[in-house]
């Protein structure tokens, strides 16, 4: 692989789109939907977030969300389709991340619940990187 023509060819609009979206699956997937059971299951209490660091935490979030984007565009390739694109992000969400956090879990005696909630935000912010990616 010639790194030089692979970021050459990478669409950086559709990177930059894709790295958002799973920025704001994120804000979803972690506040309305399960931030309760999230906060519950790890024992934070609404003062324990308080006191971080928002920016830091935002910021960081989004610069390592752009990398995931990047990294997904690689290995997609600029000529990727949606369906591909959906269906590689849906693959690196479960078959990579979802499993390699599984692994950790289960050293870490994490329940299932946590698991779930962690690893269901990869699969459905992939997937989403990867239809992005690959619709544009």
């Amino acid at each position: 692989m010639d790194l030089s023509t692979t970021f050459g060819a990478i669409g950086w609009g559709s990177v930059i789109v894709a790295a958002i979206s799973s920025f704001l699956v994120g804000g979803i997937w972690y506040g309305p939907l399960f931030g309760k059971a999230w906060m519950e299951a790890f024992n934070y209490s609404e003062e324990d977030l308080k006191s971080r660091s928002i920016p830091k935490t935002f910021g960081l979030s989004l610069l390592l969300a752009f990398i995931a984007a990047i990294t997904l565009e690689m290995f997609i390739g600029s000529e990727a389709t949606l369906a591909f694109g959906a269906m590689a992000g849906f693959l690196a969400g479960f078959g990579w991340v979802a499993t390699m956090l599984g692994i950790l879990y289960l050293f870490e005696m994490q329940s299932l619940k946590v698991y779930l909630i962690n690893a269901g935000y990869c699969v459905v912010s992939l997937t989403l990187m990867g239809l992005i990616l690959g619709a544009w």
